[in-house]
C-alpha cells in the first residue's frame, strides 16, 4: 500500500470523523431544543451531513475495490446501496419534519384533523419526490412509472375495492367535516358513539364512553347518518312536574314561580326557547311542561345546572303547599 492511498484512507477517515461528530452533535441539540427541531436548515444541515458521511464511505469503498479486486463487488452495486440509503435518509429526514411542524401546528390551537390530513398528504408527495428523484437509479424511469401507474392501477383498484372506498371516504370526511378530533359522535343507525380520537387513511378510531376503542371503516359514514353532540351550541333541561290533583287550585301559582326562577337564572340561556306551561291532565296527576337550555355544553357544568334548577322547583311546589303526585287509584264502592 503506497503513501498516497495511505492518505486517501486518512482522509477519508478525519472526513467521516468530522462529519458524523457534526452530525451527532446537531441531531443531540435538535433532540434538546424544540426550535431546532423544527427548524428546516437544522434538518437541511443534518440531511446534508449524513449524505456526505454515505458518499465518503462510497468512495472509500472505491479505493479499497481497486487495491483488493478479488473482492467480486461491482461499483454498479455500490451506486444501488448508496443510493438507496441517501432516499432513505431523505424520506425518514422529511417525514420527522412533517411531524414535528404538524405537533406544532396543533400546540398553537390549529385544528388536529386539518393538521393531520395536511401531514398526511405532505408525506405522500415526499414518498413520490424521492422515487422520482431516486428511481432511475434503481432502473426505474418515468414511463416505467406511468406504465406501472396504469396497469398496477387498475390491478389495485380490483383487488383492494373496499381499502380504495375507505380512503376515499376518509378524504370526504376531511372536506365535510361531520366531526373532528376530540368530538362526541353518535349514530342512531349503528351501535357507535364515543369520542373520536383519530381519523385515519381507513379507519376512525373512537373511545366508547367505558374507554373502550372502536375502530369503525371511513366508508361506513357514507352510509349511515351521524349525530354530533361534540358541535351542539347549549344543552337542553325538559321534564314534566306531576302534581297532585288536590292542588289544583296552586298549578299556576307554581307555574308562574318556575317561570320567573328560569328566567332570573343566569346559567339558563333565554335567547332559546323557555316554556313552562300546564300541559296534561293525566291518570293521577296534573303535568307542568319545564323546557329551557342551559348556556354551557360541558356536561359536568349542564348537571350542576340540571341539579339547581330542579332543586329550586322543589321548593316552589312545596313552598305553595302543594306536592308531588304519585301512581295512585282511587276506588268508589257504590251502595246497595
Amino acid at each position: 500500500m503506497t503513501d498516497g492511498v495511505i492518505a486517501q484512507f486518512s482522509i477519508a477517515a478525519v472526513v467521516l470523523v468530522a462529519l458524523g461528530g457534526a452530525t451527532f452533535t446537531l441531531g443531540w441539540m435538535m433532540r434538546r431544543k424544540r426550535a431546532w427541531s423544527r427548524n428546516v436548515l437544522a434538518h437541511i444541515c443534518r440531511v446534508g451531513g449524513l449524505t456526505l458521511i454515505v458518499l465518503t464511505l462510497r468512495q472509500t469503498v472505491y479505493l479499497a475495490l481497486s487495491l483488493y479486486p478479488r473482492l467480486h463487488v461491482s461499483q454498479e452495486t455500490i451506486n444501488i446501496i448508496a443510493a438507496l440509503a441517501i432516499a432513505l435518509l431523505w424520506l425518514r429526514e422529511l417525514l420527522q419534519l412533517i411531524n414535528r411542524l404538524t405537533s406544532a401546528q396543533i400546540s398553537k390551537g390549529s385544528d388536529p384533523t386539518s393538521a393531520r390530513a395536511v401531514a398526511r398528504a405532505l408525506k405522500v408527495a415526499a414518498a413520490c419526490l424521492i422515487v422520482l428523484l431516486f428511481g432511475e437509479h434503481f432502473g426505474i424511469g418515468l414511463s416505467g412509472l406511468l406504465a406501472f401507474g396504469g396497469i398496477g392501477g387498475i390491478a389495485i383498484g380490483m383487488a383492494s375495492k373496499e381499502v380504495l372506498s375507505n380512503i376515499f371516504s376518509g378524504i370526504m370526511l376531511f372536506f365535510d367535516r361531520p366531526f373532528r378530533i376530540g368530538d362526541w359522535v353518535s349514530s342512531p343507525d349503528r351501535n357507535i358513539e364515543g369520542t373520536v380520537v383519530e381519523i385515519g387513511w381507513r379507519l376512525t378510531k373512537i373511545i366508547t364512553f367505558d374507554h373502550r376503542p372502536l375502530y369503525v371503516p371511513n366508508a361506513v359514514f357514507s352510509a349511515i347518518s351521524v349525530e354530533n353532540p361534540g358541535q351542539m351550541t347549549n344543552r337542553r333541561i325538559k321534564t314534566t312536574i306531576s302534581l297532585r290533583y288536590e292542588d289544583a287550585q296552586r298549578v299556576q301559582p307554581v307555574v308562574n314561580d318556575i317561570r320567573a326562577m328560569l328566567q332570573g337564572n343566569d346559567k339558563i340561556d333565554h335567547d332559546h326557547t323557555l316554556l313552562v306551561y300546564f300541559d296534561e291532565f293525566a291518570g293521577s296527576s296534573l303535568n307542568i311542561l319545564v323546557y329551557c337550555f342551559t348556556k354551557t355544553t360541558d356536561w359536568a357544568e349542564w348537571l350542576a345546572a340540571h341539579q339547581e334548577v330542579y332543586l329550586a322547583i322543589i321548593d316552589i311546589v312545596h313552598g305553595h303547599g302543594a306536592d308531588f303526585a304519585f301512581q295512585s287509584q282511587t276506588l268508589y264502592i257504590a251502595k246497595d
